[in-house]
């Protein structure tokens, strides 16, 4: 298999079209496959996350004459789904047609009307990450060896598209960001040539030969970007038209984002009243920003970081088994690890779950930055109290229990179609793991030790500031330092911290997605507990889940079983 553009015709597993179906159901069945290998096509390295290893070590062609062939032919598929006739579908099936002409309709906004690829010099750098072969092993170690020659032999075409293509001038804070990824991609080469050498080394002497040219691709690429940063501007933002198109094909979002803008200063100001309470009701009462200072000053050493992550994953999932608040899908194991080098310019801590389709590797992977060596004193303490123990239990219970891990292995166990499998909301992800923390809290964890809720608080403050700073920066023409000032302000966060945050939201406008999300699936319980009063929050939790990820906007229509209809 070369790198470059998958083939039509490459592999997808097989999702068994249920017994009785309706020749309309078999039909629509046969599309939704013809328009999943489509975006595969156009994404294949997301396909790899999702299981499908088939797709293994090759590239996007994102060429100008590659791209504009994908869209002509995403918009043929897009006419072939709005003419299939709902009424003749199940209703399954009718929910997976409305999930398909929203992906496609988002993927078709990144290439024709952001456009994304001539502005974001980050996208030719994801799909060099090798981070999806050695986290995890779902295949023999020479097998992902293999593949990790694949991308770094497509490295340097894929780079020098990338220089072709990102036309000056640029937005600062996107070449800004992309050269300390870039800087990041040779160490990460050579870090990941370390799984070659203990695992795979009969492929050593290969990975080694396509490492030297990918390295030196990077290299090439990264002097670009220097030669790109004098002339670079602040004009970053999508402006109001654009964002509000933006909510409605990632997350089928017909509210105005005058009114989301609204909520978002609602429930800070919720969060910043009930944080005022916390520290008036202390002894004696301390304003909220000492009350933050304090617990911030907790915080483990760079040494003990992810060892107390790791003792953290633990309690979560004890606690999380014992109030039997979802269920729990086995198997599972969640490991930590230190966020690889080539992330830790935008990450603070992620996880790299089981996909859907994977069969056998059911690890998940917590990341976590570590101190960098080269900060000085003050970054350095700046991080570890960011990273202070209340807050990594915070960050811990989204990341991992009962955050995004269970959720992947929710979605790994009762996806029930193609569709639902391969869609992914940003919010819907996002808000389920914000929303579990606020959880945590609602069913006391921590005993009532205020630092517990604190830390609960900080973070919502955190995602309620970026909603607003996603809406000012690309909507109301607010600036990065305007960003930057506003956490500091709104969510007591330190500078350094603080301006990681609105440099991050120039390039991911979606990281409103966090409030968004909590707050669609806060209304949804709302709304499920009313109408069912015996029931549970697991059977919430286990029907919310059984959905996939589906856009928030669906979410109202999806518990009531009506039909969800997109923008």
């Amino acid at each position: 298999m070369s790198s470059g553009l998958a083939a039509p015709e490459q592999g997808i597993p097989t999702v068994p079209v249920p017994a009785g179906s309706s020749e309309a159901d078999r039909s629509f069945h046969a599309l939704e496959r013809e328009v999943v290998q489509h975006l595969f096509r156009y994404s294949p390295g997301f396909a790899v996350v999702l299981g499908i290893h088939s797709y293994d070590g090759i590239l996007p062609d994102l060429t100008p004459a590659a791209t504009a062939a994908w869209a002509k032919s995403a918009e043929k598929l897009l006419e072939r789904l709005n003419s299939t006739e709902p009424q003749a579908l199940s209703r399954e099936r009718r929910v997976d047609r409305e999930l398909l002409r929203l992906r496609l309709r988002s993927d078709l906004f990144d290439l024709q009307e952001y456009p994304y690829l001539d502005r974001l010099p980050l996208a030719y750098l994801g799909p060099l990450e090798l981070v999806p072969y050695t986290a995890r092993p779902y295949a023999p170690p020479p097998h992902r060896a293999q593949a990790m020659i694949r991308v770094l032999e497509g490295a340097p075409k894929l780079l020098r598209t990338g220089t072709e293509r990102l036309k000056g001038p640029l937005p600062e804070a996107f070449v800004k960001l992309a050269l300390a990824m870039a800087e990041g991609l040779v160490p990460h080469f050579q870090e990941s040539e370390g799984f070659v050498r203990d695992q795979a080394p009969q492929e050593l002497a290969a990975y080694a030969r396509v490492r030297i040219e990918a390295e030196a691709a990077a290299t090439t690429f990264v002097e670009h970007l220097k030669l790109a940063l004098p002339g670079a501007t602040g004009d970053f933002a999508l402006g109001p038209a654009r964002f509000q198109r933006l909510l409605g094909v990632r997350e089928g979002i017909k509210l105005p984002w005058t009114d989301l803008e609204r909520e978002g200063w609602a429930d800070l100001r919720r969060n910043q009243a009930r944080l005022a309470d916390i520290a008036r009701s202390a002894h004696p009462p301390v304003s909220p920003e000492t009350m933050l200072a304090a617990i911030s000053r907790d915080h483990p050493s760079a040494e003990q970081l992810l060892p107390e992550a790791s003792r953290f994953v633990e309690e979560l999932r004890q606690f999380v088994i014992h109030k039997d608040l979802i269920t729990v899908p086995t198997p599972e194991h969640c490991r930590v690890e230190p966020t690889p080098q080539v992330d830790r310019a935008w990450t603070t801590a992620s996880m790299d779950p089981p996909g859907p389709f994977e069969t056998s590797a059911y690890e998940g992977v917590y990341h976590v930055t570590p101190v960098e060596e080269d900060w000085d004193a003050e970054k350095k303490e700046q991080w570890l109290a960011s990273f202070n123990r209340p807050v990594l239990r915070n960050v811990t219970a989204h990341e991992v229990y009962p955050g995004h891990y269970v959720q992947f292995l929710h979605f790994r166990a009762h996806t029930p179609t193609l569709t639902r499998r391969v869609f992914l909301s940003g919010a819907f992800t996002e808000g389920w793991a914000h929303y579990t923390e606020q959880l945590m809290i609602e069913q006391g964890y921590g005993g009532g030790e205020p630092s517990f809720e604190l830390a609960e608080l900080s973070d919502a403050l955190l995602r309620n500031v970026r909603l607003l700073a996603s809406v000012g920066m690309h909507a109301r023409g607010m600036s990065v330092r305007s960003a930057t000032d506003l956490f500091v302000k709104e969510a007591h966060m330190d500078p350094f911290p603080a301006e990681r945050e609105a440099v991050r939201g120039t390039f991911n406008p979606e990281y409103f997605g966090y409030t968004l999300g909590k707050l669609e699936i806060l209304r949804a319980r709302r709304a499920y507990l009313e109408q069912n009063p015996r029931a549970t929050l697991r059977n919430f939790h286990d029907l919310l889940l059984s959905f996939g990820a589906p856009p928030v906007g669906f979410l109202g229509p999806l518990l009531l079983g009506r039909d969800p209809v997109s923008t």
